[in-house]
């Protein structure tokens, strides 16, 4: 079981770092304005779509473990379902818009596909679930540091979150920098609630 929570910190961490370099270095995207779900439109696509899957995967297996390590089964379940809504993520792409990729119309098409539309509701469950585990996290947690920590990834994940979804309907151009602050500060609390629970 240690071998899964590992693995789920891994996954975890190594998300970050893939969409944070590959949006770096992706010609024609733009990291402060464009959403991380973006990378998976275009030739290098599959990286982002990929690393989606493989998080999604990573973090569900985790939390298998993750169970008995912090007794606490409602927290690996809501865990679990974070990490199946992201392998959802990367199953069904979003589609192009606001400029991305280079080429693509800006602004947001009246009409969107399939496809799209369950990436939005992939993407709900996500910045749904995560905040929901941080704050069982809070009460189920032994250790004043933990709980402090959990507290305050909390705020920070549900504020951003509100921010995030308010800053797409309105395609403001710092978008991609709120969602980057959500991603990176709740993707890390769960990598080393992992590595704690190791």
């Amino acid at each position: 079981m240690t071998f899964l929570l590992w693995l789920g910190a891994l996954g975890c961490w190594l998300f970050v770092v893939t969409f944070l370099v590959d949006g770096w270095t992706r010609p024609g995207y733009r990291p402060v304005r464009h959403a991380v779900s973006a990378l998976a439109l275009g030739d290098r696509g599959w990286i982002q779509n990929a690393n989606f899957i493989v998080c999604g995967v990573t973090v569900t297996a985790g939390a298998v473990a993750l169970a008995g390590a912090v007794d606490s089964v409602l927290l690996a379940l809501v865990i679990a379902l974070f990490g199946v809504a992201l392998v959802a993520s990367g199953v069904y792409p979003m589609d192009a818009m606001r400029g991305y990729p280079p080429g693509t119309a800006e602004g947001t098409p009246d009409h969107t596909s399939t496809a799209h539309q369950r990436h939005d509701w992939a993407g709900a469950a996500v910045f749904g679930l995560l905040p929901l585990a941080v704050i069982i996290a809070v009460f189920v947690l032994p250790g004043a540091g933990w709980k402090g920590y959990s507290v305050l990834t909390a705020l920070v994940v549900l504020v951003g979150a509100g921010l995030f979804g308010q800053a797409w309907e309105d395609d403001h151009p710092r978008t991609g920098l709120v969602q980057r602050v959500v991603i990176v500060t709740g993707w890390l609390w769960l990598g080393l609630l992992f590595a704690h629970a190791a």
